[in-house]
């Protein structure tokens, strides 16, 4: 959703210290998270989900997250959205702040390093350019802004799971989490009887 806001902040020139522009655009826009894999996002009816996923659209989007009026109209929506349940959520706030009751919580960690060759290689296969140095400054510029920033900094909730993806491709984080599960809830495999 802070992409979405920050591609729409985007298109009409506004930089990361446009707050009340942001926080206008956010409180009209129409965001749509499909719930189908590969997951589609879609903004004012446009499919968005590859223009989202550009290191500037990333970039601006952590500028805007710092300013609370931004944060407040993408908080109460992703709440909203969240009421209907059956949502896996990602965010930097999300187990503190958007759902701080969820049943699960996840605190997934790499290196700066790795999260930065991840970036650069995704960054590449879009058959876009941009030194590894440059996407490593931009991964540090970031994490700075999202832990110091004044309103819902990010955090590790008191009960969440630490994961480190380091070296692990997505499929085996996914496995990873979904072996938490049983230990979690209690629960256990149905037996063949």
């Amino acid at each position: 959703m802070y992409r979405c806001v920050a591609l729409l902040a985007h298109e009409r020139g506004l930089d990361g210290r446009s707050a009340r522009e942001a926080a206008d655009l956010a409180a009209t826009a129409n965001i749509e998270l499909s719930r189908t894999l590969p997951q589609k996002v879609r903004l004012n009816g446009e499919d968005v989900t590859t223009k989202i996923r550009t290191l500037e659209i990333g970039q601006l989007a952590s500028e805007l997250s710092v300013h609370s009026e931004v944060r407040r109209v993408l908080v109460g929506l992703q709440q909203q959205t969240i009421r209907m349940g059956g949502w896996i959520l990602e965010g930097r706030d999300t187990t503190t702040v958007v759902a701080p009751d969820a049943d699960l919580k996840v605190f997934l960690t790499a290196s700066i390093e790795e999260r930065a060759r991840r970036r650069w290689v995704e960054i590449e296969a879009r058959g876009e350019s941009k030194r590894l140095q440059d996407v490593v400054r931009d991964v540090v510029e970031r994490d700075h802004r999202d832990y110091s920033r004044a309103d819902s900094p990010l955090a590790l909730a008191e009960d969440a799971v630490i994961v480190e993806t380091f070296g692990l491709t997505p499929e085996e984080v996914a496995e990873r989490i979904v072996s938490i599960i049983p230990a979690l809830f209690s629960w256990s495999e149905p037996s063949e009887n």
